[in-house]
């Protein structure tokens, strides 16, 4: 029987099996929740499709038979609470099985699911709602979530539906008890392949976060990651290390895995431990598997031969620059090497180490036939082998299948980035005589740590609110474990002075200010601090003398 993606997709390949061309055949009327995930109901209803594993290591398995039933209850429910097509509406769930109940639901309403972080604090959701127009959220009862909600409400009427998720609290609806009286029938939407069905918050470094608002043929642009990347089977277990916050989860544990038919491994930890990933990782037999590089530095710090990892067929990493040192321990003690790939909130896979090509250590891979791929300079024109340039898609015959249709309700950003036929990615790399692709950098002063992608702008904005903070500048700093590092380069207030209780203090006061993985894990106090003759600041001047 062929899998479910072989109906949307033309495949072409090279003489050494390497995915070479790839076009998409998009029914008018997409949507994933109906047309993939009923589909394998129908055809598979007994297939597994989940594996959850909570943090007190208690299993439940969800066949998609399962995924189908559940998501239209939860549509229902959604329905009978008042969300409708068009509706966005907030998904705070952490790893919670809930969450794949949720989106599904969501896009057959043909409403607009936004994943958002569970770190989120009162000022993140005030900006959050009233600049998406946020009617609903769907949130963890774990943690302070809920309260950071309620304290942002007074500020945004528009959100109007609360609804809880593992826990119940007076004012919000509970998700766990109240959906299970819903029918498991649900009549189709209908919903256009081209219509808005998700939406990321994506860090910026000149101001707040922008939107990235994806269409329904999103989902059909992560074939790709999946069947020519992560190299996920039928039947297979596959398991992405990334909370359902952040986009990297439904890259790796929802579109492309489930229109390969292939089971995904969700497990619901709190803090990384690498031995716990790892004995779980032996224990259910995962076939492919994908995490950021800081996680790869962990395990090869442990003796990974004492677990069986004999089911693991192939790795593949993302999220930041690998250092090639990590890559060459990994296949000593493992045999398998792995194949790194790029792409960004507003795209689907962009450029990677597809199945079949031979990895170099340290490069991103090759262009994916997907994307129409150039690297230029600052006027836009190609650059030469060895030559830095800036990663860019062509669109001068419109936008390719996964791409972002809009930064939403910024038409002035979403042309900052998208003008003259090309789409500007923000990140710098060269291309060596083979065709690889090696990173070199963001253009503007993003900072990558331990997977996440933090804008300085918001981190600045905290840093001003404390007292003695007159003046700073937030930039990245190496780190072994986390790759980058937030740094506070700030300049003092009258009648303050530099001292190690001063440092975390400031600390303290941006991780209640914002969302806590932010805050600066190194601070500077400077006279002041080097600027244009204009009075911007030169992070790169802090950047180059730190």
């Amino acid at each position: 029987m062929s899998l479910v993606c072989d109906k949307y997709i033309n495949p072409e390949f090279d003489k050494n099996g390497v995915l070479s061309k790839l076009t998409f055949n998009v029914p008018e009327n997409f949507n994933f929740g109906y047309d993939v995930v009923d589909v394998l109901a129908d055809k598979k209803p007994d297939q597994r499709a989940l594996i959850y594993l909570s943090n007190d290591k208690k299993e439940t398995v969800f066949t998609f038979g399962d995924i189908k039933k559940y998501s239209n209850m939860t549509a229902n429910y959604f329905r009978s609470l008042g969300i409708q097509k068009g509706d966005r509406v907030m998904l705070v769930l952490k790893r919670h099985y809930q969450f794949w109940f949720s989106i599904i639901a969501l896009h057959k309403l043909g409403a607009i699911a936004i994943p958002a972080t569970h770190l989120l604090t009162k000022k993140d959701f005030v900006y959050r709602f009233q600049t998406a127009g946020v009617k609903a959220i769907v949130c963890t009862a774990e943690g302070e979530v809920a309260e950071h909600v309620e304290a942002s409400l007074p500020e945004c009427p528009e959100m109007t539906i609360k609804i809880l998720v593992n826990g119940q609290r007076n004012g919000w609806h509970n998700f766990n008890e109240e959906f299970k009286d819903f029918s498991s029938e649900l009549q189709r939407q209908n919903t256009k392949a081209d219509e808005l069905m998700l939406m990321y918050f994506t860090s910026g470094t000149t101001g707040y976060p922008k939107i990235a608002a994806h269409a329904h043929t999103y989902a059909i642009g992560h074939i790709q990651t999946a069947k020519y990347w992560h190299n996920v089977e039928e039947n297979g277990v596959h398991f992405t290390i990334s909370d359902t916050g952040w986009g990297k989860a439904v890259w790796g544990k929802l579109y492309g895995q489930w229109f390969c038919g292939c089971c995904v491994f969700v497990y619901d930890f709190e803090k990384f431990i690498a031995q716990d990933i790892l004995g779980v990782m032996e224990k259910y037999e995962i076939t492919t598997f994908c995490a950021p590089p800081t996680m790869y530095r962990f395990f090869i710090q442990e003796d990974i031969t004492k677990y069986d990892l004999s089911g693991l067929k192939y790795c593949t990493i993302a999220g930041e620059a690998l250092n090639p040192e990590v890559y060459n321990k990994f296949y000593e003690a493992t045999g398998l090497k792995l194949c790194e790939g790029f792409g960004q909130t507003e795209t689907t896979l962009v450029v990677a180490t597809l199945v079949g090509m031979e990895p170099k250590p340290g490069s991103m891979g090759k262009p994916s036939p997907q994307y129409d791929v150039a690297l230029v300079d600052g006027e836009g024109n190609p650059v030469a082998n060895g030559e830095v340039g800036e990663i860019c898609l062509r669109t001068e015959n419109g936008a390719p299948i996964g791409m972002f249709k809009e930064y939403y309700s910024n038409a002035e950003k979403t042309k900052d980035a998208w003008h003259d036929g090309l789409y500007h990615t923000g990140d710098m790399a060269w291309r060596d005589e083979d065709g690889y692709f090696w990173y070199v950098g963001r253009t503007d002063d993003l900072i990558k740590s331990s997977g996440y992608r933090i804008g300085p702008f918001e981190i600045e904005s905290a840093l001003m609110e404390h007292p003695a903070v007159v003046e700073c500048a937030v930039t990245a700093v190496p780190d072994p474990i986390r790759g980058q590092a937030v740094k506070g380069t700030i300049v003092l207030a009258k009648g303050y002075t530099p001292s190690d209780a001063l440092v975390k203090e400031i600390q303290d006061f941006v991780k209640k200010a914002t969302a806590p993985y932010k805050y600066p894990r190194v601070v500077e106090f400077v006279d002041e601090l080097p600027k244009t003759i204009s009075g911007k600041i030169k992070r790169v001047d802090i950047r180059n003398n730190q």
